[in-house]
């Protein structure tokens, strides 16, 4: 394999800005992301003890089961005393946009530890450089957060359950996380600011680039925004945001 990722790494770097072929051009870049991809399964089983066909339906490649035993030769030696360094990292691992989002509970110092970790293992494997200063360790809230374009707001139900039992009462508390999903309408705002769309305010200004445009090519433009900002953001539970957005694309 390390020929053809040579040879692979080396085209991707000479044809990144080819308009040519460009389905071809992202199938050969996925398939290096996934070559590099694959070993956190390796990491997330061999840290929390848990079989590899768990996580397979994670990565959908076909041709990783006849990799996974040649990485478990070569790096469960150099990964055993560091991996029982850290207990149970709890490794969650998304790639959107080019960018890859890699979450856990250890705190900032394993952080760190782990972003060095695989700084090097890309660089002495997979032949992927990347600076340290490329990648950023960001501390979330326990109450609230962003990620990929959401406000994830987390809050805390009480509720009590009276059980009797003979001549005794007792009162149970019950204690529950809901995760309540809030479109950002202030980022959106200022995106569609930028786009010339509305001021910072949020009041819709007139696009003098559409004013060439016919009436049905508007319409089109409108429909297709507004029908990709609501199936990205349907999983909301308050989506009343929307509506503003809708009346500024829409004046």
């Amino acid at each position: 394999d390390a020929p053809f990722f040579h040879l692979l790494q080396l085209f991707l770097y000479n044809f990144s800005n080819c308009k040519s072929n460009r389905r071809l051009f992202l199938f050969l870049y996925n398939f290096y992301v996934c070559e590099y991809e694959s070993i956190f399964l390796f990491l997330r089983n061999k840290s929390s003890h848990l079989r590899l066909k768990s996580f397979s339906v994670f990565f959908e490649r076909i041709f990783f089961y006849a990799k996974r035993e040649h990485l478990v030769k070569v790096f469960a030696k150099d990964f055993s005393y560091t991996l029982t360094f850290f207990k149970d990292p709890l490794i969650h691992y998304v790639r959107y946009q080019g960018k890859c989002i890699l979450a856990s509970k250890n705190s900032p110092f394993l952080m760190n530890k782990w972003k060095h970790y695989f700084i090097n293992l890309w660089q002495g494997f997979f032949y992927v450089w990347s600076q340290p200063r490329m990648i950023n360790i960001n501390e979330l809230s326990e109450h609230s957060f962003q990620l990929l374009g959401y406000f994830l707001n987390v809050q805390v139900n009480h509720s009590g359950v009276r059980s009797q039992m003979l001549q005794n009462t007792f009162l149970i508390e019950i204690f529950s996380k809901k995760v309540d999903i809030i479109v950002p309408i202030i980022p959106l705002i200022r995106y569609l600011a930028k786009a010339k769309f509305c001021n910072v305010l949020g009041h819709p200004i007139s696009k003098p680039v559409w004013a060439d445009s016919s009436d049905f090519d508007i319409i089109e433009r409108f429909l297709r925004i507004c029908s990709n900002l609501c199936y990205y953001y349907n999983g909301s539970s308050k989506k009343k945001g929307l509506y503003q957005i809708k009346y500024i694309l829409g004046f």
